[in-house]
């Protein structure tokens, strides 16, 4: 059975180039404009992995991670998060939120897919 990712990013581009290079991968992905958005698609569906963007209108990926942190379907859900942003404090603000790893963007899909393979649950 394939894994379930959840995509959350406000680029409907950069969200398709994801989608196009995990589900070449085997995965199942689901599509999230925002973090609002990403929390209604849930839905309390099971996901293997969560990666989101940083920057979002309506509710940004550090919120997102701390609202997923608080239901005890998403605790240990692995989320990633997938950003432009290099400065220390969003990363540590990231962290603590409870997100795992930290991807800049550009990326190179090999990459992306490396750091998937490593974080999504079993």
């Amino acid at each position: 059975m394939a894994k379930t990712i959840l995509m959350v990013d406000d680029s409907a581009s950069l969200r398709s180039v994801v989608a196009i290079a995990l589900r070449g991968a085997g995965y199942d992905v689901i599509e999230a404009s925002d973090g609002r958005d990403a929390l209604a698609k849930l839905a309390g569906q099971k996901v293997h992995l969560v990666i989101s963007d940083v920057n979002m209108p309506n509710m940004d990926g550090i919120t997102l991670v701390q609202e997923l942190k608080k239901q005890p379907s998403y605790r240990f859900t692995p989320i990633m998060m997938l950003t432009t942003e290099t400065q220390p404090e969003k990363k540590e603000a990231a962290r603590a939120a409870g997100a795992k790893a930290w991807l800049v963007k550009p990326f190179q899909p090999p990459m992306l897919l490396e750091a998937v393979s490593k974080l999504v649950l079993p």
